[in-house]
């Protein structure tokens, strides 16, 4: 590997605290915890530790706690978002807000429970007028868990 192929590997990864300039999300639904790599323009990879402590577990269901599936799509979009923010070289500012306006061909192959660490992949597609595409997979020890074709725009705040 070049040295310059070796800095963007460490340059590539964000810690929580790099996470918050990119996502407005927080406490109970901010669902990234870490991204491992990212290629501005073309993929990112990043992972969501998953908890006992998630506020959504006492509910779902609580003699066998399973992470709800929109809560898997949730972390897939805010894992684009990261991608679609750094591809354009800007953060959140107040004056626009990043939607996910479509869904498609969303499967949910096993649940994720406590314990389990997600693996969420996500390749940009397009980008056309403001009208984001992504591939998203959700995987846990390898095997996947979800995956998902997001559609997402960034929209001036009314």
């Amino acid at each position: 590997m070049s040295e310059a192929g070796a800095s963007e590997t460490v340059d590539s990864r964000m810690d929580i605290h790099q996470i918050l300039d990119y996502l407005p999300h927080r406490y109970p639904i901010l669902l990234v915890d870490r991204v491992l790599n990212v290629v501005p323009g073309e993929r990112i990879s990043a992972l969501k530790n998953v908890s006992m402590n998630e506020p959504f577990f006492p509910g779902h269901y609580p003699h066998h706690p399973v992470m709800p599936g929109v809560l898997v799509i949730e972390a897939m979009a805010q894992t684009a978002a990261i991608l679609a923010f750094k591809t354009m070289g800007s953060k959140p500012d107040g004056k626009s807000v990043y939607y996910f306006v479509g869904i498609d061909n969303a499967r949910f192959k096993r649940p994720v429970g406590p314990g389990d660490q997600l693996i969420i992949d996500v390749a940009l597609n397009a980008n056309k007028r403001g009208i984001w595409k992504f591939s998203a997979t959700a995987k846990v020890d390898g095997l996947v868990a979800a995956e998902a074709d997001l559609i997402c725009a960034v929209r001036p705040t009314p």
